[in-house]
């Protein structure tokens, strides 16, 4: 013969506290998977900020520098005021290229924090069973 099993029953008190405890358990979960997100991303953001800004100075310096040499050779067959203004509309042209490319850039960002926003979505869908 095998031993009776005992049926364990619970009031409606104390399923609402475990549902209770299961979503604070699950909203604590999404916060520290958002603060996890938000930590690794501000940081690797940094290092990059970081290496984009020397980058930025060294590429400035050199840009500079071909700018005046630009100038400094087209002043030996024309004024200097005309090759000042062909180095610096050339600039122009550059920086407009520059900008429509950035922005458009810009549109193809993903948003923030993907992961916890995706978790998030589901959990409608969880507290309905589904």
């Amino acid at each position: 013969m095998s031993a009776p099993t005992t049926e364990r029953t619970q009031s409606v008190g104390e399923l609402l506290g475990d549902v209770t405890r299961d979503m604070s358990t699950l909203v604590r979960q999404e916060v520290q998977l958002a603060k996890a997100e938000l930590r690794e991303e501000a940081t690797q953001a940094g290092k990059a900020g970081g290496l984009f800004g020397g980058a930025a100075l060294a590429g400035f310096l050199t840009v500079l520098f071909l700018s005046y040499a630009a100038w400094w050779g087209l002043s030996n067959v024309m004024d200097q005021g005309w090759a000042a203004l062909i180095v610096a509309a050339v600039w122009a042209v550059a920086t407009a290229i520059l900008a429509v490319a950035g922005r458009s850039k810009l549109r193809e960002f993903r948003g923030v924090l993907p992961r916890t926003q995706q978790t998030a979505r589901q959990v409608p869908d969880a507290l309905r069973g589904r």
